[in-house]
């Protein structure tokens, strides 16, 4: 057996590795696109702990404020006051996750694969044969 029909399955490898990885990198940078959280500061004195206290509770408290007041505008309105679809009525927007992109990555990768294996016994059918 000769030294090339030894190194013809890995080169056939490597090349199909390459394509291979050609298909799949872009697919994996859907996952590069989250940025990391930064810290925030941790050193805060009592008289910032203190006002953002009283701020929480004045938040709290004007937030319960409008919604009293909303309720008493709805009962008014007798219910005749109804949002009119998307967001106001509460349907969650759509999220982009990329999984079009991993599949047809995945799917492309398995046609690659499939085609290089059909051409190498199509080539080596023609080599007995011929």
């Amino acid at each position: 057996m000769s030294r090339r029909l030894t190194l013809r399955p890995l080169r056939i490898a490597v090349l199909t590795g390459v394509a291979a990885g050609a298909l799949l990198v872009p697919a994996t940078a859907a996952f590069a696109t989250d940025q990391t959280p930064t810290p925030g500061a941790t050193d805060s004195t009592s008289a910032d702990k203190e006002a953002l206290a009283k701020k929480k509770a004045e938040d709290a408290r004007t937030l319960k404020e409008a919604e009293v007041r909303k309720a008493a505008e709805a009962q008014k309105a007798g219910g005749k006051d109804y949002p009119r679809g998307g967001v106001a009525a509460g349907e969650a927007p759509s999220q982009d996750d990329n999984t079009g992109t991993l599949i047809g990555s995945a799917t492309g990768a398995l046609l690659l694969a499939g085609a290089g294996t059909y051409v190498l016994r199509r080539r080596t059918t023609a080599r007995r044969e011929g």
